[in-house]
């Protein structure tokens, strides 16, 4: 299946999601985030697939929500501003909902909503340097896409609530120690302990992993309520219309520019 924003492919028990615009260190943009729902709804097309591997190409991950969207007219166009702003949270409940285990391969940077889109993923192993931060409320605006109950059900409410609120930047060794990461590994060993993983689960019998999934999943969502992540978008639309939000996104975009 052929996306603008992304390359997936699947061979026999095995699949690949690759988010595609290196140049801009794979920001999600309103359209990425409903081409990694179609994709998702298209792997589950597939009976024989066991394993997903959700990756992006060249040195990050992903760089996070498209920050374009934050400047004067900036938000898609063809579509209702709360539909635009509620795509993440529908991408990310379409990953959930796969029946594959979906692996994340953190190989560099891994901030803001892309670390929505690797806590949506099942497992998740990262390079040791990967930069992960969240800055949402830098640009005025809360962690919105469902991200928060699931960083709670990943890490617990104190530290979502540290990071989330300060926007610092933690390492992976330190988010593996949360129990965010499965593993961290050198860059040069990256593909291979992805590999492992994969090899280990392609060899399981795919109905009880998927029945495992399923089921850790299923008790999950009672406990921190991800369904609830619907009203995100409402709380995301007050704060687009609030000035001191607003100042505070222009204060940080001025930053990012300088430092590029």
């Amino acid at each position: 299946m052929e996306f603008d924003t992304l390359e997936v492919n699947v061979d026999g028990s095995r699949g690949s999601l690759t988010l595609d615009n290196p140049d801009r260190l794979n920001p999600l943009s309103s359209h990425c985030l409903r081409e990694i729902a179609a994709a998702a709804r298209w792997f589950d097309t597939h009976d024989d697939l066991k394993v997903v591997v959700v990756t992006g190409r060249g040195r990050a991950f992903s760089a996070g929500a498209d920050v374009s969207a934050f400047e004067p007219g900036g938000a898609a166009q063809d579509m209702h501003p709360r539909d635009d702003a509620d795509a993440g949270r529908l991408m990310a409940e379409a990953m959930e909902a796969m029946r594959a285990v979906t692996v994340a391969r953190i190989n560099g940077a891994c901030v803001g909503g892309g670390l929505v889109l690797a806590a949506a993923c099942d497992l998740r192993v990262a390079v040791d340097d990967a930069v992960m931060f969240i800055p949402e409320i830098d640009l005025g605006i809360p962690l919105a896409w469902g991200g928060i109950p699931r960083l709670v059900r990943e890490i617990g409410p104190t530290l979502t609530k540290e990071l989330v609120m300060t926007c610092r930047r933690f390492t992976p060794e330190e988010a593996r120690s949360l129990g965010f990461l499965n593993r961290v590994v050198p860059a040069d060993r990256l593909d291979a302990e992805v590999e492992e993983l994969v090899e280990c689960l392609v060899e399981k019998p795919r109905h009880p992993v998927q029945a495992t999934k399923r089921h850790v999943n299923a008790v999950t969502a009672t406990m921190v309520g991800v369904d609830r992540a619907w009203s995100d978008v409402d709380s995301l639309m007050v704060a687009l219309r609030d000035p001191e939000g607003r100042e505070s996104a222009r204060r940080y975009l001025s930053r990012m520019r300088n430092k590029n």
